[in-house]
């Protein structure tokens, strides 16, 4: 079943009316459970391909349990962590060891970060046990089963049983609108408008020509995974609204940030979190017992941002440009990490946080964080094979151009609203007004109306469902 699209739209409606029908607890776990069920069984139609993501479930649920016990936590996540691995069909596993091809291994990624969270707390006696039913409603929830957002039990169960009232749902169907706009149209618009460019790359350009296709052949694409990815957001967020279910926000206007580590606490939030819970403040810890000095507690901090977000990559996809793409994010936050430690060292802090504040500095900042996130997305997008034609395309100058000029271009464009902070605030002030909602709201969904019946625009596939 495609998210966004209406016949997802109606699956949520239908379900939601049959959940809300009742107020007993077991009326609507069990609804739920069906649910989740119904809408994995969606993908497959089968049980022979669903049977690898059934056995990885049950070895989450069992090593939850397992993990209880003094020695077998670590097994538990060594296991879980193996399996993922294994079924993820990582390039480095040899191809005979792999299951053959055919798996329904849709949600997976996300499906192992709820049960790793679930293993692990439990081995450091941080959660209470679990029953079946309730194991599955988790790491099913159907709204955020495809791309997340990736949810903690304790956030899931505090937020699972809210009212519902008629300004809640108001608000449901505005996110439900403004992410189906997003991903239907938004988000399509930019993915053929790139499509269109890289086509228009061809020998006879001038240098000119060149630098400019080549520079917005790359800078479309951080635009349209954006609409793409945040639509989904907002989608799913909305359709849980309607099963009294608030689900965590995984975007916070990220193209806003002026610095690498800033960025990725706006940028896919739920992943950066879970990570920071799990790899970096651990390594961190650790690391931190061994030294003794203040100033050399502060450089552990630089290697775990890199292993913390070299995982991020590497999570993304199983070929060497994601283990690249890794390295790429790894290096930007610790070397932001770095740079930040050298120029408080050298301009004190009070001198380092008032450059800080800068409204030229901090400019220049942001378009040079939003141009190292989209050079890094060249190795989520391309193929080795594409990366070089296009460098080849360019050329040293024109890359060197086309780099400079995407820096000076984010710059200026992304400080428009932090220069003109108070018009903004009015602005969005405006917005979260239920009126210029539900006229906003009316508007989108008419284009979407327009775009699925007379355009026959079909529903674009959401880049993260891939992971």
């Amino acid at each position: 079943m495609t998210v966004p699209s209406w016949q997802f739209l109606a699956f949520v409606l239908a379900g939601a009316a049959a959940f809300n029908a009742s107020a007993a607890g077991w009326w609507r776990q069990s609804v739920w459970l069906v649910l989740n069920l119904v809408f994995v069984w969606s993908f497959s139609h089968a049980v022979g391909p669903l049977l690898p993501l059934a056995g990885f479930l049950a070895l989450g649920y069992f090593g939850a349990q397992a993990a209880r016990r003094r020695r077998a936590g670590p097994v538990a996540i060594v296991l879980v962590l193996a399996a993922f691995v294994w079924l993820k069909r990582y390039s480095f596993i040899p191809q005979a060891a792999l299951l053959p091809p055919g798996a329904m291994l849709i949600g997976l990624s996300y499906i192992f970060f709820r049960v790793m969270h679930l293993v692990i707390d439990a081995a450091q006696g941080d959660t209470e046990p679990i029953g079946v039913v309730g194991f599955l409603n988790f790491t099913l929830n159907f709204p955020a089963f495809v791309s997340g957002p990736i949810q903690r039990r304790e956030d899931y169960e505090a937020n699972s049983s809210l009212p519902l009232t008629a300004p809640d749902i108001g608000l449901a169907a505005w996110r439900i609108v403004l992410g189906g706009f997003k991903v239907l149209i938004v988000s399509d618009v930019l993915h053929t408008w790139q499509a269109s460019l890289i086509a228009a790359q061809t020998p006879g350009l001038s240098f000119g020509w060149r630098v400019l296709i080549g520079a917005l052949v790359v800078v479309m694409y951080p635009l349209f995974l954006y609409a793409n990815f945040s639509g989904y957001t907002d989608f799913v967020i909305g359709a849980a609204r309607l099963f009294r279910l608030r689900l965590p926000e995984n975007f916070d206007r990220p193209f806003g940030a002026v610095n690498f580590i800033e960025f990725w606490s706006r940028w896919h939030i739920s992943l950066s979190q879970w990570l920071r819970s799990y790899v970096f403040n651990p390594l961190l810890l650790g690391w931190m017992r061994r030294y003794r000095s203040a100033r050399g507690k502060q450089y552990p901090a630089v290697a775990a941002f890199f292993i913390t977000f070299f995982l991020v990559g590497a999570w993304h996809g199983q070929t060497s440009e994601f283990l690249f793409f890794g390295l790429l994010q790894g290096g930007g936050v610790a070397g932001n990490r770095a740079y930040q430690l050298g120029m408080a060292r050298r301009l004190t802090a009070a001198g380092y946080g008032a450059l800080g504040e800068n409204p030229i500095y901090r400019a220049i900042c942001r378009g040079l964080t939003f141009t190292w996130f989209t050079f890094t997305l060249l190795w989520f997008w391309a193929r080795w094979g594409q990366i070089g034609a296009l460098a080849g395309q360019l050329g040293v100058a024109g890359s060197v151009a086309a780099l400079v000029g995407t820096v000076l271009a984010a710059s200026l464009v992304l400080s428009v609203a932090d220069l003109h902070g108070a018009s903004t605030g009015r602005m969005l002030a405006v917005l979260r007004s239920r009126y210029t909602r539900t006229a906003f709201a009316s508007a989108m969904f008419l284009a979407l109306v327009i775009a699925a019946l007379v355009l026959n625009l079909s529903s674009p596939e959401i880049v993260y469902k891939q992971f």
